[in-house]
């Protein structure tokens, strides 16, 4: 007998399509699927393990969309979870190679850290990104030289090739900004991001003519916080937070720190940060005020 679909879970030929052709985020749906399939029939982790002859931190692993998967091992797993109906068996097991695919980004892994790697395949899926940054320009509005200068601070003994190929990844993530379908980008940032020089005043006045190019796009929004609000909500540091329209994800806050990063998703958790970035976009200046303001730095410089 199969096992009676779980409410509130994508059908299995729905996954790849609503993933937007990101594995990071196909796996974690392949791994969801798989976590309620087998909540639904009551069986432990270690139990799942034991099926495929394996422990049960691997089973947490692959359902949490962490590891790779391997098509005997789901199999298995269906069969276990009571899952018979030979459609929908191949319907997930053809999933398996796509969640255990190159996602584009997977040519830069020689300066694309594994935490880090993470993070551009939720952020190539997300339908929504909401940051607050303190210091530098956020990555995906960054134009080309500042770019470059922000990575230099960061790796101030990597070559040019490699420094090349930082600036390169960045430029071609902000590739979803102007795709058929993209994501809806809400920045908050400090007005110290904009008045400290990274690069030198060319830099920065090359970085605002790119902001405001960038703010006449229909889903980018842009907000600066001025030294006159004072002290404000985000006294943690930046933080970005990612939503995902119709996948069955929970949005998930990502905190970068400087070798590894935290990824945040009890609802509790999300919630706090949720509250944070409301509570900044009102202590920020209106949305119709950042044009003014970008323009009077221009003339500052």
């Amino acid at each position: 007998m199969t096992a009676a679909p779980t409410e509130g879970v994508p059908h299995p030929l729905d996954l790849a399509a609503r993933s937007r052709r990101s594995p990071t985020v196909l796996r974690i749906l392949l791994g969801t699927q798989l976590r309620r399939l087998r909540e639904s029939r009551h069986i432990r982790l270690e139990e799942a393990g034991q099926a495929i002859r394996a422990s049960h931190s691997k089973i947490s692993r692959m359902e949490l969309g962490r590891v790779g998967f391997r098509r005997r091992d789901v199999a298995d797993l269906l069969t276990l979870y009571g899952v018979t109906e030979e459609s929908e068996r191949e319907a997930l097991l053809s999933l398996v190679a796509q969640a255990n695919a190159h996602g584009w980004w997977h040519k830069y892994d020689d300066v694309l850290p594994s935490w880090f790697e993470a993070y551009v395949g939720l952020e190539q899926a997300a339908s929504a990104i909401r940051c607050y940054e303190v210091q530098f320009v956020p990555g995906l509005l960054q134009a080309p030289e500042y770019a470059e200068a922000v990575v230099r601070l960061g790796h101030p003994d990597a070559s040019d090739e490699e420094v090349e190929r930082r600036v390169r990844l960045r430029m071609d993530r902000q590739e979803v900004l102007v795709r058929p379908d993209p994501p809806t980008v809400w920045a908050v940032i400090d007005e110290a991001v904009l008045r400290r020089p990274v690069g030198g005043s060319r830099v920065m006045r090359a970085q605002i003519e790119h902001l405001l190019e960038m703010i006449t796009l229909p889903r980018v929004t842009l907000q600066i916080i001025p030294f006159s609000a004072g002290g404000h909500a985000a006294a943690g540091g930046p933080f970005s937070i990612l939503r995902f329209a119709g996948v069955g994800l929970p949005d998930v806050v990502y905190l970068e720190q400087l070798t590894s990063a935290i990824y945040l998703e009890k609802r509790d958790d999300v919630d706090r940060y949720l509250a944070v970035m409301e509570r900044l976009c009102i202590q920020a200046r209106p949305v119709t005020d950042t044009k003014r303001m970008l323009q009077q730095l221009l003339t500052e410089l």
